[in-house]
């Protein structure tokens, strides 16, 4: 059985939860493939009930199926297959009532389950409240489609409402996390390399699994990407197929935002997609939030409703840039795709959101994790007369101190010239005309290999963080 890799805090509170001495139910939302039921699995090891729905089958399929797992777990026989979901759940307390100590129940992909007018919630949310509400039980639910487990489960109107206790949202393995999984699997590969891996599979445990110990990384991406086989080559529909109805939607805004590296507003996304502003967008917002494909970003000084929405998946990143569209690809197109500017490029947004995704461990770097902070972005569009400039990414301290970030991806130490150390002046002088912040300015750099130590470098950078540092299970 293979162990779990990281996971710590969602242990604890299923942990938590068979140790209470109250029933509780549990919901675990995350995006398909993210690793939601081996992190059930591997935490409770047994359970006392656990069924899982099946895909595009009937409901009469679906019923004779959870009889038959009752069967497994009871050791006898049902005399009569359930019509309904509600004799289906008098089975389960029938069989659940002879023990009284705490139990655990496990049912996993909750959306393929409710069928047409099958009345799934409605008779689990009657066990719930009827039942297993007063008998010591330990329920977990779970299902990839994000959509139905926020609208049936985590916002239900009807008998589960507010019935959830805990609910965890499983995000995608961190750098440490992908590191260590990728040594369990016998990969050796360095930072520089997992980090290349990462901004093209993301932390998703089902992707990284695809990665041998025979390929370079050039040789794996090329396979699992760019072959016609490859599992990435057409995951990209069937992964938002997979979690949201209606689905397109979903689509068009991945597709609309990866365009603009530095996101859009609300506003901005609503004119260009020309979508009604209304609780729609809301409910789609909040779904891709959830899954991890998207993050909100505040540029600095922006009220609230400026707030930037912004591609963080990196697979779907990668896809919509490199493989979306384009036919013909054949072996060995990723190999000289790495030597062409427009991946150079590309490498360099990667990583900036590879940085915004570590933010824990660059504030345990600064020695901050304790210091309430704000993290943002900062654009100021230029004139006629002056230019315009970036910050890649900012830290608002509440000890009277904002870190400006540059970040590099390179595969050596970066190395600031006279020039460069000009720009950073000059961009360190505009961020606080047009602030007007009163706050001190520690100007850092984020680069893979670190800083190449030169006289530019010690006048101008007050902070310095490598891939390395990113590279710690800080949270």
């Amino acid at each position: 059985m293979k162990a779990l890799i990281g996971r710590e805090k969602e242990q604890k509170i299923l942990t938590e939860a068979y140790q209470s001495k109250q029933s509780e139910m549990i919901a675990v939302l995350g995006r398909r493939r993210v690793g939601k039921t081996f992190l059930i699995k591997q935490t409770f090891k047994k359970f006392d009930f656990e069924f899982t729905g099946i895909l595009n089958a009937t409901k009469n399929e679906q019923l004779l199926a959870f009889s038959k797992k009752i069967e497994q777990f009871n050791g006898k026989k049902i005399k009569q297959i359930p019509k309904n979901w509600i004799e289906a759940f008098e089975l389960l307390k029938n069989y659940l009532a002879k023990n009284k100590s705490k139990k655990v129940i496990f049912i996993d992909e909750l959306p393929w389950l409710d069928t047409a007018k099958s009345k799934f919630t409605e008779a689990l949310g009657y066990f719930w409240n009827d039942f297993a509400l007063y008998n010591n039980i330990t329920l977990v639910v779970c299902g990839s489609s994000a959509s139905w487990m926020i609208k049936n489960i985590v916002r239900s109107k009807g008998g589960l409402h507010n019935r959830i206790t805990k609910r965890i949202e499983l995000h995608p393995f961190n750098l440490y996390e992908t590191e260590q999984f990728l040594k369990r699997k016998g990969v050796v590969l360095d930072k520089y390399a997992i980090t290349q891996l990462y901004m093209v599979m993301g932390g998703i445990p089902f992707y990284l699994n695809e990665v041998n110990n025979n390929e370079s990384v050039a040789q794996c991406i090329d396979r699992v990407c760019f072959s016609k086989n490859g599992l990435l080559n057409k995951e990209f529909e069937n992964l938002f197929a997979s979690l949201y109805s209606n689905y397109k939607t979903h689509i068009a805004i991945i597709k609309t935002l990866s365009s603009k590296w530095k996101g859009l507003s609300r506003t901005e996304l609503v004119k260009h997609l020309k979508l009604t502003d209304g609780g729609a967008i809301t409910r789609i917002l909040e779904e891709l939030e959830m899954s991890s494909f998207i993050t909100i970003t505040y540029p600095f000084g922006k009220k609230k409703k400026e707030a930037l929405y912004r591609v963080s998946d990196n697979y779907s990143i990668f896809y919509l840039q490199f493989i979306d569209g384009i036919n013909g690809y054949k072996k060995g197109s990723f190999i000289s795709l790495m030597h062409t500017q427009k991946w150079n490029n590309w490498c360099g947004y990667a990583f900036e959101n590879i940085c915004f995704e570590h933010l824990s461990q660059i504030e345990n770097k600064l020695g901050i994790s304790a210091i309430h902070s704000e993290a943002s972005s900062f654009f100021h569009k230029g004139s006629e007369s002056k230019k315009g400039f970036q910050i890649d990414l900012l830290i608002d301290r509440a000890d009277r101190i904002i870190n400006l970030f540059e970040i590099k991806f390179c595969d050596s130490e970066f190395t600031i010239t006279k020039d460069y150390a000009l720009k950073l002046q000059n961009k360190l002088a505009g961020f606080r005309a047009v602030t007007k912040t009163k706050k001190i300015l520690f100007l850092s750099m984020i680069s893979t290999f670190g800083i190449n130590e030169n006289t530019h470098s010690k006048n101008n950078i007050q902070n310095k963080i490598t891939l390395q540092d990113l590279f710690t299970n800080a949270y």
